[in-house]
């Protein structure tokens, strides 16, 4: 009996992850669908019909695609040769230089629109300068060129982090055969390189579109009039000339179809370069010499300066004096008074939401990875596509459902940071299990077999030995989903209040009154807190490199 007991309690956990899933997902996201298509009780397609019959809202998802299809074509040129000159040659400065790249990643878009227009804004440091220097003015920053910069520098580093680990699971065999075969050079790259990367490839493709289209914070600062998809979505429900929630649910569903068309599609094509690599004999980073040396570093610190250069400037203006909106000479420390008198409890938030949000993520990510790896059934197979669903689910979409479905009783939870902690946890926790379900796939079965024929439970197995050997691909998605969760916006700009405003919202609240000082010292604290997870996980990971 007692052994009967132990055997089940997997299933009472399948039982229990889906129920969650069913409460916290399934039942919002049918809420958001109800509202769309029910209007006083009748059945209507009205709101579709609106949203189609006028150009003004077709012409923001052809936006949407027109700037995500750009920014996804434009991350791969800049990302897959920065992640091929990473793994391929010493780099000078190599771990300084991976940390800049997660930063560059690591904030929030909008913070990287308005780091921008600090630089190339009409009034910006270098459109002013060159303008002074050789009366040229430069184009403008704002609309779409904006857009497109902004998340084109903020999202190459997700191309980069996969490519990468795609080039370490590549057995070096391989490439010295291809180059005794008189295949080397570009030919080598674009011949054998690619071909092995393309599955990891087509996953960086699809992230970065996903993050472009689903983005609302760029596009709201820098668009100026170039309307978007998200921020079609917000108007609905937040605009300041009325809103009309039955509408802005119709948006959101239109959202989640065309992200879950790309999805399909994105795995059909994936489909078709399916297969498996181990490497042996991994790729050695080799050291060059003379031009090829000088031009691979002025490509990768080239890059990752400009890229990083807006955050750079801001941690600049975060000491300087301020006067209403306009910063003045000398400087001080009074924007960081200023910013923890106003806002300190939005730090306190962000620790305390998102360390609550991550914990519970680790958890559930664990068990759900030995769920999908190990316990593979109808029961669990339910459970792994529920979590692939917050991949195609816009991260403003995710809280609009969340309010619709707990605004009203019998459980209430619009305004608490409990439903903060859950949309984190639906939105980040994808990243954890994907991680987690890859390393556990390397951990033979044997093992904990071995640990049961000597009285061990398969509970205490997993737990006791095969848990502390997913240690690193835990730490990995964790370190991943921490960062994500410090610098969420979308999701939480629809959840929050007074109470449970994080860092990322106090940014962009001020950042929109205008009060640059007080937001130039948020973003610092909140750059600093990301330079010093990195650094704690490098510290504490066996690889010393971060790579999806």
């Amino acid at each position: 009996m007692a052994k009967a007991n132990k055997r089940d309690i997997w299933k009472l956990i399948s039982i229990g992850i889906i129920f969650i899933y069913i409460l916290f997902l399934v039942y919002p996201l049918f809420q958001l669908l109800k509202q769309s298509v029910v209007v006083d009780g009748q059945f209507t397609l009205d709101y579709f019909i609106k949203f189609f019959s006028k150009n003004y809202y077709l012409t923001t998802i052809k936006n949407s695609f027109e700037v995500s299809i750009c920014a996804t074509i434009i991350t791969l040129i800049i990302g897959i040769p920065l992640a091929y000159f990473y793994q391929m040659y010493e780099i000078k400065g190599k771990t300084i230089l991976q940390i800049l790249i997660i930063l560059c990643s690591m904030s929030a878009p909008f913070i990287g629109a308005y780091s921008w227009i600090l630089l190339l804004g009409r009034n910006g440091l270098i459109t002013a300068g060159i303008k002074n220097l050789t009366g040229i003015q430069l184009p403008s920053i704002y609309r779409f060129a904006g857009i497109l910069l902004v998340l084109s520098l903020q999202l190459f580093p997700l191309v980069f982090l996969y490519v990468s680990g795609a080039l370490k699971n590549i057995d070096n065999s391989l490439l010295e055969a291809s180059e005794n075969m008189g295949c080397s050079g570009l030919k080598r790259f674009f011949t054998v390189i690619i071909p092995l990367c393309m599955p990891t490839i087509l996953a960086a493709t699809l992230l970065v579109f996903m993050r472009a289209f689903a983005d609302f914070g760029t596009p709201l600062l820098i668009g100026e009039g170039y309307r978007t998809f998200p921020v079609v979505i917000y108007d609905s429900y937040f605009g300041e000339v009325g809103t009309d929630h039955g509408f802005g649910a119709a948006i959101s569903v239109i959202a989640i179809l065309v992200t879950a068309l790309i999805f399909f599609l994105q795995r059909w094509v994936n489909s078709k370069f399916q297969f498996t690599m181990n490497a042996l004999h991994p790729i050695e980073r080799k050291k060059i010499g003379g031009i090829k040396n000088i031009l691979i570093h002025i490509y990768c610190w080239g890059v990752v300066l400009v890229a990083f250069a807006p955050q750079i400037y801001v941690m600049y203006t975060s000491f300087q004096n301020t006067s209403g909106k306009i910063f003045v000479e000398g400087y001080s420390l009074n924007s960081y008074r200023q910013a923890f008198k106003s806002m300190g409890s939005a730090i306190q938030n962000t620790f305390l939401i998102g360390g609550a949000a991550l914990i519970l993520v680790i958890i559930l990510a664990v068990l759900i990875s030995y769920l999908v790896v190990r316990r593979n059934n109808f029961l669990n197979r339910i459970i792994d596509t529920l979590s692939m669903v917050p991949y195609i689910v816009p991260g403003s979409v995710v809280g609009i459902a969340l309010v619709l479905a707990f605004n009203r009783k019998p459980l209430v939870l619009t305004g608490t940071a409990i439903i903060m902690i859950v949309a984190l946890i639906i939105r980040r926790i994808p990243y954890t299990i994907r991680s987690s379900v890859a390393i556990l796939q390397q951990i033979p079965m044997s093992i904990e077999e071995a640990a049961i024929s000597l009285g061990s439970s398969k509970l205490e197995a997993f737990f006791k030995i095969t848990v502390p050997m997913m240690a690193n691909g835990i730490l990995s998605g964790a370190i991943l989903s921490w960062i994500t969760i410090i610098t969420e916006l979308s999701t939480a700009i629809i959840l929050y209040n007074l109470r449970t405003i994080t860092l990322t919202l106090a940014i962009y609240i001020n950042v929109s009154r205008g009060s640059y000082g007080i937001a130039a010292a948020l973003a610092t604290i909140l750059t600093i807190t990301t330079i010093i997870s990195l650094l704690l996980f490098m510290k504490f990971s066996k690889t010393k490199e971060i790579t999806f």
